[in-house]
């Protein structure tokens, strides 16, 4: 086979691969909206963000968090969506995060937060979904549990709840 047939061959397997891995891009929500996804990311199914349903968040891989936090009373049990998995599921290249609550609280966090601990986006407590009354439903929760080095103002400031954005700069 001739050098320009190989590479012919080549390039068109390469275009197949990537047409087939758009095909598979991130699907489109069939529940209610609850969190939009927007900025520096390849992968979307609404426009130029990415809109996440509830069950396609608890589809990603998770982690469950039992810790104690400033704003609940004793131990408590959050689950949710791993922030790196979220971040992998978009195609992100930014370095800061703004997350944005419902009351249009907004917050920027390092994007190596995300990457460096194994932050949630907990979408349970206890077991439950959270409503937006009891900080759902979503809920910025860092691995207070594997390192309390994290315990201070600086990450609690970055503990978003209410969560409805994040724009990825």
């Amino acid at each position: 086979m001739s050098l320009l047939k190989t590479l012919s061959v080549a390039g068109l397997g390469l275009v197949m691969a990537v047409t087939v891995a758009d095909a598979a891009g991130l699907s489109a929500p069939t529940g209610e909206v609850v969190l939009t996804v927007s900025g520096r990311i390849s992968d979307t199914n609404a426009g130029a963000t990415a809109a996440f349903d509830m069950a396609m968040l608890e589809a990603m891989p998770k982690r469950t968090t039992v810790t104690e936090t400033p704003w609940t009373k004793g131990t408590v049990t959050f689950e949710g969506p791993l922030g790196s998995a979220l971040l992998d599921r978009v195609g992100a290249s930014g370095t800061v995060l703004k997350i944005t609550a419902l009351n249009d609280y907004a917050v920027e966090v390092p994007v190596e937060d995300f990457r460096k601990w194994p932050v949630i986006l907990a979408t349970r407590k206890d077991g439950k979904v959270m409503p937006v009354r009891d900080k759902g439903p979503i809920f910025v929760i860092y691995p207070f549990d594997l390192d309390r080095s994290l315990y201070n103002e600086k990450i609690f400031s970055r503990s978003a709840w209410q969560v409805k954005s994040i724009e990825i700069r």
